[in-house]
């Protein structure tokens, strides 16, 4: 059925709900688990020194949180019996393009991942990741809910 599975990760509770949920999963049907964290970029375009320390502090700040992240999901992921095959962090404009690459780059035949549920005016303001990988990508995709 399936065989690798992506779970993107922010490091969030809802993130480690979708991990379990992808650990059941892949357990049951022998599949490995994929880890994503994707980092938005740098949200500051400035001149001269400033933006470059700013940068330097926030990207440093970004992958200690992403390493983080990957690291609970890979615990989570072993501690369950299953399988890791890859961490990725990556930067991308946009979040959810980055987890669709992923998915596709590594091979993933499903992408496990939350999402908050938002509906009405707080769902188009704050828009969904997860509506956006759902809608775009090429392979199932199972939400699991806050």
């Amino acid at each position: 059925m399936f065989k690798k599975i992506l779970v993107p990760t922010d490091g969030s509770a809802l993130a480690a709900k979708a991990t379990t949920v992808a650990v059941e999963l892949a357990k049951a049907v022998n599949a490995q688990v994929v880890g994503v964290y994707v980092i938005d970029p740098f949200p500051y375009i400035g001149v001269g020194d400033a933006s470059a320390v700013g940068l330097q502090a926030y990207l440093t700040e970004a992958k200690s949180a992403a390493g983080q992240a990957l690291d609970t999901l890979r615990s989570a992921v072993e501690a369950g019996g299953v399988s890791f095959a890859a961490g990725d962090t990556i930067e991308r404009n946009v979040v959810y393009e980055g987890i669709i690459e992923t998915g596709e780059a590594e091979g993933c035949d499903l992408i496990v991942m939350g999402s908050h549920g938002r509906q009405g005016v707080k769902a188009l303001i704050l828009g969904s990741v997860a509506q956006k990988v759902l809608t775009h990508a090429k392979v199932p995709v199972l939400i699991v809910k806050e």
